[in-house]
């Protein structure tokens, strides 16, 4: 029986975030497309009330990029573990690359939103999923 190979915590929770930050950028850019934009944010009517796309956008956000980071992370665990089989494995990265390879087919165009509206909700998107992905992934690795 081979002796179970521990990576340093770090590795995992770096990749855990890293994936976890393209995964919630790639749904900004998706409900972007569909309407759910952070954008509406920094709208000029000051006495309207938030729009409810934008909530639901932050929401979807934090929620994609907690739960990939939380998933990736126990899934970089479990593969270096050697607990994953190697077809499992196999399996799991190209379902991966198909799964961002339609992202960006579905995402390709000119964008809706406004060019510095569309930074500020970018850059709002990246922070929040990184937090969120970092959350996520070191919630993973302190029940390991």
């Amino acid at each position: 029986m081979s002796e179970t190979i521990h990576f340093p915590r770090h590795l995992i929770l770096a990749g855990a975030m890293a994936a976890g930050v393209l995964l919630a950028l790639a749904v900004h850019m998706l409900g972007a497309r569909y309407g759910l934009d952070l954008g509406g944010l920094w709208q000029a009517d000051s006495g309207a009330f938030m729009p409810a796309g934008s909530a639901i956008a932050w929401w979807l956000i934090a929620t994609v990029g907690f739960s990939s980071g939380y998933f990736i992370a126990n899934i970089m665990h479990s593969a270096v573990s050697g607990e994953i089989p190697q077809r499992m494995r196999n399996f799991l990265v190209v379902v991966g690359v198909l799964m961002l390879a339609g992202i960006g087919q579905a995402i390709s165009g000119p964008s809706p939103v406004p060019s510095a509206s569309g930074v500020l909700a970018g850059l709002a998107a990246l922070c929040l999923g990184a937090l969120m992905a970092f959350c996520g992934a070191n919630f993973a690795l302190r029940k390991t």
